[in-house]
């Protein structure tokens, strides 16, 4: 993949995680996008959602189902933890 197209790849996941993050900050939490590799985007959870115990389902349910809608290069997200 060129240099072009991770940038692109890398906008789309934000502009998807844009799109997430308004749910998340709602209940005092936040997302961060760390990369995009290889048809995985790694992700930092932070505020609320840091070590919570819903943390889990939030990546899978809520995150990964999204990206995986809105660019479907995607195949996974992982949490990243600090």
């Amino acid at each position: 993949m060129t240099n072009q197209e991770q940038t692109s790849l890398r906008e789309r996941v934000q502009a998807a995680l844009q799109t997430i993050r308004p749910h998340l900050q709602a209940d005092g939490g936040d997302v961060e996008l760390v990369d995009v590799q290889d048809g995985v985007a790694k992700v930092r959870l932070k505020g609320a959602c840091h070590g919570c115990p819903m943390a889990v389902m939030t990546l899978q349910m809520g995150i990964e189902r999204v990206l995986r809608k809105e660019v479907p290069e995607i195949q996974r997200v992982e949490n990243i933890a600090d």
